[in-house]
């Protein structure tokens, strides 16, 4: 298998192409700062990965930066600090400062020029206008959770991505998908039979971070660190 069999590379988002979670924790300083003990990075981002799984799971209707405001919500509750809900409110909002990787956008130009470039994103559809102005590519589809009504790992958003891209002349056997979360992305893409690109951003770091430890790990089929090694590869695949 090589990069250069497909025809469309299908991604994950936040925490592939955008920082989420330097976004998550920059959002979350107004309350971490009025917690009484210092909460290490990891503890926040694993507090903050528990709550919105259990709440994207209860709620999967619910759009990403309303969820959030619960998830903000729930973390309050949990490390014992009291909050006004606009607090929790204007954290939903700040998905659109969280930053994108700095390799991301040049990535995505070069891989513009080979693949068709779809989203499959766990996100509503005004909070990823912002990031997708920061990742500066026209994608050729776009799917959000807010357009499916459910939150992956669910296997309804697998489903609804490939439906819809069998209406665009994509099959299974065409698709990369290419994500960092093995919670997410790569167990469900094992499931449908779709081969799969870890971009490990967390390479350096231990523990999963904003994602739920994903049991039995899912196989892929490549690993990057980074979208610009992904980009290196690609390049020597086509130099042979």
């Amino acid at each position: 298998m090589k990069l250069t069999d497909f025809k469309a590379l299908t991604f994950d988002c936040y925490g592939t192409l955008i920082d989420w979670e330097t976004g998550m924790v920059d959002g979350l300083k107004p309350l971490t700062a009025k917690v009484g003990r210092p909460l290490g990075r990891d503890e926040i981002l694993e507090a903050h990965a528990r709550h919105e799984s259990s709440q994207q799971a209860q709620t999967p209707a619910r759009r990403y930066q309303e969820l959030l405001a619960t998830v903000y919500r729930r973390l309050a509750e949990e490390w014992g600090v009291p909050v006004e809900w606009q607090e929790c409110v204007a954290y939903g909002r700040s998905v659109r400062d969280w930053p994108a990787f700095p390799d991301s956008a040049e990535a995505l130009r070069y891989l513009k020029r080979h693949y068709k470039l779809v989203i499959l994103s766990n996100v509503d559809n005004e909070s990823f206008a912002a990031s997708n102005a920061r990742l500066q590519v026209a994608f050729d589809a776009i799917y959000t959770a807010e357009d499916i009504g459910s939150y992956k790992p669910s296997d309804r958003n697998f489903e609804y991505m490939l439906a819809k891209l069998q209406t665009l002349g994509i099959g299974k056997a065409d698709i990369l998908h290419t994500a960092e979360s093995m919670f997410h992305d790569h167990g469900p893409a094992n499931r449908h039979g779709l081969a799969s690109c870890w971009i490990f951003r967390r390479h350096d770091k231990q523990g999963f971070g904003a994602t739920m430890n994903p049991g039995d790990m899912p196989r892929f089929d490549f690993r990057f660190d980074s979208m610009a090694d992904m980009v290196a590869a690609h390049r020597a695949a086509l130099a042979g």
